[in-house]
């Protein structure tokens, strides 16, 4: 297993495009990425971890060496359009109507406990 050390993960590179080797993620890696995400990681889920993270970085490296020349990015797989209605102003409720259930009122407005002195 190789240490990532700083190089990200994006920069190292696969065996199929000839820049690098398959990364591979270590268990000092996995407490060290525990460690900046600030998350506490029993030793025994170490192991599992690796193993989902290894497993990760080979299937984006299989994409890697998928040919995707004259295929156009998209930001969904599905057509989708615009659903919401219109955006027209309408009449608002009557202040009266609005305040009628708030515990303090003060003339049209909410009164609330003051949080700056």
């Amino acid at each position: 297993m190789m240490s990532v050390g700083f190089c990200a993960p994006w920069e190292m590179g696969s065996a199929a495009d000839g820049r690098g080797v398959i990364m591979s993620i270590s268990a000092d890696d996995v407490r060290w990425i525990a460690h900046l995400a600030r998350l506490e990681m029993p030793e025994a889920e170490i192991a599992h971890v690796q193993r989902d993270l290894n497993a990760i970085v080979a299937y984006v490296d299989q994409l890697q060496t998928l040919d995707t020349e004259g295929v156009e990015p998209l930001a969904h797989t599905l057509d989708l359009a615009n659903v919401f209605r219109d955006d027209e102003p309408i009449p608002s409720l009557p202040v009266d109507e609005i305040l009628k259930n708030a515990p303090d009122r003060r003339d049209d407005y909410f009164a609330v406990p003051a949080v700056l002195d």
